[in-house]
């Protein structure tokens, strides 16, 4: 009985030491091996050993990480308060560094970020804000990049997603758009009375030179009165039509 007993302490004594020695590391993470507290090394995907109760693994995610950044109030150069959110894409490229040269990555990367969005934007304009997202982001992008590859992490990228304006920067905001719209609608139809008058001035010299033309036009004029049926249009007939009309007898006749 005291044999059987002995047997099943060693059989679970063995199964306690077999599986704090056997380590899966999956395919998307990487095994950071400390031994006594001392980096050893890094285990790749698989089924790994390590010594059990004297080598310590910690796994990390290699795969690409978002990190929402919530919004944060920003004041801009030309004194705009807004409120500013953002996502940051990073990825884990020295595992060991992720591990000893920081406590945790995310946490401080999330820190980073925050205080890399407020202070970076409150250099700028409200309009550059608006308008230039692309160069902000690469800015924001570089400089979150730089202060994480000690950590052995890469930021990919750094996206600005929304403004938030005050709603009397947007009452604003809108007032000026609708008065540059009246100011080009306004030049437009300025441009357009220029083009008109210089047809016409055009137009004036040819009918001058013909005079036959000055009638035709009169003509046309009168045909388009006379579409609508319920108008009653007395006009004087000019005796140079007439004339267009007459035979030669009668022209030589009134002669």
């Amino acid at each position: 009985m005291e044999g059987l007993i002995l047997v099943v302490i060693i059989l679970f004594v063995a199964l306690i030491v077999i599986t704090s020695a056997v380590r899966i590391v999956r395919q998307y993470e990487l095994g950071v091996v400390l031994r006594f507290g001392r980096l050893v090394g890094t285990k790749k995907p698989g089924l790994r050993i390590i010594i059990p109760f004297v080598d310590e693994m910690r796994k990390i995610d290699t795969r690409t990480v978002t990190i929402d950044v919530p919004s944060q109030e920003v004041l801009t150069r030309d004194n705009v308060t807004t409120r500013v959110n953002a996502v940051v894409f990073l990825r884990v490229m020295d595992p060991e560094k992720a591990v000893v040269e920081v406590f945790d990555f995310r946490v401080a990367t999330y820190q980073m970020a925050q205080t890399t969005l407020r202070s970076v934007l409150g250099q700028h304009e409200l309009d550059e804000l608006l308008s230039q997202r692309d160069k902000l982001n690469l800015m924001l992008r570089q400089i979150i990049d730089d202060a994480t590859d000690p950590w052995g992490v890469k930021v990919s990228s750094v996206e600005i997603k929304d403004v938030e304006l005050p709603a009397g920067m947007q009452r604003a905001m809108a007032a000026q758009a609708e008065t540059e719209r009246e100011r080009r609608a306004k030049i437009i139809h300025a441009e357009g009375e220029l083009q008109a008058s210089e047809k016409l001035a055009r137009a004036g010299k040819i009918i001058g030179e013909e005079p036959t033309t000055l009638q035709l036009r009169y003509l046309q004029t009168l045909t388009d009165i006379a579409t609508e049926k319920t108008n009653t249009v007395i006009f004087p007939l000019p005796l140079d039509i007439l004339r267009a009309f007459m035979s030669d007898r009668a022209k030589r006749g009134e002669e």
